[in-house]
């Protein structure tokens, strides 16, 4: 008997600030990988596939987004993630200006 299955995993690349799309307030975004591994035997071995997301801490939103966008956004991240940067990423991915200096 082969015991074979698909594993999730979630991790969570970096805590950006963000203009939320859903519901218009600035608040914290968590960028968030998720990983879906073929598994034999209860054993991870290779991901099957990979998402990233953002999810606003204020109403909860979640945003899919592409993985070149995901890495712009950790590096954004890396960098201090807004925390006077002063601009805020826009719903529609444009940089705008940080009312809240």
């Amino acid at each position: 008997m082969i015991i074979f299955g698909t594993k999730g995993y979630v991790y969570q690349l970096a805590m950006l600030m963000l203009l939320c799309g859903h519901c218009g307030n600035p608040a914290a975004h968590a960028l968030r990988k998720r990983v879906t591994k073929f598994t034999l035997f209860f054993v991870p071995l290779f991901p099957v596939s990979s998402k990233y997301v953002t999810q606003c801490t204020f109403c909860g939103a979640e945003r899919r987004v592409e993985s070149d966008e995901a890495e712009r956004l950790q590096a954004q991240g890396g960098m201090g993630g807004g925390q006077g940067q002063g601009y805020q990423q826009g719903a529609g991915g444009i940089p705008q200006q940080n009312p809240y200096q």
